[in-house]
């Protein structure tokens, strides 16, 4: 079973770190690097500055817990769209910008393929985890906008990778598509 993370940023960052134990091949693409401002809300130490985002998680699952990850350090696109998500099992899609979410969705939409999405409100007041049948694409209010950059973000942040990694092991386990609602102060799953 192969496993592939789009985005290794907020969600996706914490999403791997917290399923190292997931009994799969696991996988990560993100063209990003990580910066500085990073620090605050993403599983990434200070050394990890500067490096790509998908490498540096890479280097530090393998590093901290002597965990594989196979990392592609670049931007999806339909170039490359199927050999990257092609060979998954299961997409977890935690990008951050609409346009990668719609390159995503069509693709497993149109090879049938098991999707399971993770989104947070830019101002940090919600998130949510979807299965892509039941996941509707935000735009977002400006193109490359933010989200939950900043201090304070870190609680909510953490429980909705946690949602997303306890969804993917139900899935594992049984099959079982688990959708969650996640705010700072309550949880709901559905």
């Amino acid at each position: 079973m192969k496993i592939l993370f789009c985005g290794g940023g907020a969600l996706g960052s914490h999403a791997l770190q917290l399923g190292r134990d997931l009994e799969a091949e696991l996988a990560v693409i993100d063209d990003d690097r990580v910066e500085s401002k990073n620090l605050v809300s993403q599983w990434f130490v200070k050394q990890m500055v500067g490096r790509n985002k998908a490498s540096a998680l890479r280097a530090q699952l393998r590093n901290f817990y002597g965990v594989h990850l196979q990392d592609y350090p670049v931007r999806l696109t339909n170039l490359n769209s199927e050999t990257v998500l092609g060979a998954a099992d299961l997409v977890v899609e935690c990008f951050d910008n609409a346009e990668s979410r719609q390159l995503v969705q069509d693709y497993v939409r149109a090879n049938r393929m098991a999707c399971l999405h993770g989104g947070l409100a830019a101002d940090g007041g919600f998130g949510v985890v979807r299965w892509d049948e039941h996941f509707t694409i935000d735009s977002e209010d400006v193109p490359g906008q933010a989200t939950c950059e900043g201090a304070g973000f870190l609680p909510l942040i953490t429980m909705v990778s946690a949602a997303l990694v306890g969804s993917i092991r139900a899935w594992m386990n049984d099959g079982g598509k688990r959708n969650w609602n996640v705010s700072p102060t309550s949880v709901e799953s559905f």
